[in-house]
């Protein structure tokens, strides 16, 4: 038998590796360029730019960008996620305003907020989630919204002050099969995030999630969680490569092909939802705008 790899010899091998549909060309175009002007001059912060998405370009030329509220560090720990985890500072009431203004200033016009989670909070940070979509309405009334948001926990209360604010778009990404989801989504577990699902189509919600392969999942599990999140209701699904953040993360641990992904496309399709967005670079925010 083979020594398993190291974490410092995985990364290698998965970078050394790296496929070359995974290469991605650097943002350019006249509204990109426009807003990146906009951005350094005023200090705004997208989640694209710390994120460091394939698809910023192509995101900000469609007049597309997504926020992220409640602070930059998290409660939970995912060994997936790049966002620090930690116990954050208090909410942070003027946030819902500056957002606002951003993408106001930004001209957006279809808007993706996210967060952290705040499992540290009562209300899970549901307060502010309603706050912010409340301003972004106010001073920029085009413009659409989509909220991902996070479980809440399961306290249920939170989760209404979303469906009261219907967005036009509510989104929770159930990230990854069933047999993973302790290791790669540690705090979280998979049947809640289905019922967070269930329970904002219950409330009227258009409802979106996202899953990430390359994990160590089977073509039987994927099958299993499209037909999973189908039954959720949902009406949108994203489905791309998880990419190693650094060397403390989970490695990747199969490259998936654009054929694959394809199909998985076709199967998510063919089952009834309405848009899939499938392939190695979609990430959560990916042609947004157009499922509206």
């Amino acid at each position: 038998m083979e020594s398993p790899l190291t974490d410092d010899s995985k990364t290698a091998q998965t970078r050394t590796h790296k496929p070359s549909w995974l290469r991605v060309k650097l943002p350019t175009g006249p509204e990109y360029l426009q807003l990146r002007k906009i951005v350094d001059e005023h200090q705004l912060h997208t989640i694209c730019e710390s994120g460091n998405c394939p698809n910023m370009g192509e995101c900000w030329g469609a007049g597309t960008a997504t926020f992220m509220i409640l602070g930059n560090i998290c409660t939970r720990s995912c060994g997936f996620c790049a966002v620090a985890t930690g116990m954050p500072s208090g909410v942070d009431w003027q946030e819902p305003g500056r957002v606002a203004n951003s993408v106001k200033l930004m001209s957006v016009k279809h808007c993706v907020i996210t967060s952290v989670d705040r499992d540290d909070l009562k209300d899970g940070g549901s307060i502010l989630w309603a706050e912010t979509v409340k301003a972004v309405r106010e001073t920029s009334p085009e413009t659409t919204l989509e909220t991902l948001i996070p479980d809440f926990a399961g306290k249920w209360e939170n989760l209404q002050r979303i469906i009261d604010i219907m967005p036009e778009i509510v989104s929770h990404n159930l990230e990854t099969v069933r047999r993973l989801t302790r290791e790669v989504r540690i705090q979280a577990r998979y049947d809640r995030s289905l019922e967070v699902l269930q329970r904002l189509k219950a409330g009227g919600c258009v409802t979106k999630s996202g899953i990430m392969l390359g994990l160590g999942e089977t073509h039987e599990e994927i099958l299993e969680t499209i037909d999973d999140l189908h039954k959720a209701g949902i009406e949108i699904l994203t489905i791309g490569q998880y990419l190693q953040p650094t060397p403390k993360h989970l490695p990747v641990a199969e490259f998936v092909t654009p054929e694959r992904f394809a199909q998985y496309k076709e199967y998510g399709l063919k089952k009834g939802i309405r848009y899939v967005e499938s392939g190695p670079l979609v990430r959560s925010s990916y042609h947004a705008e157009k499922h509206i």
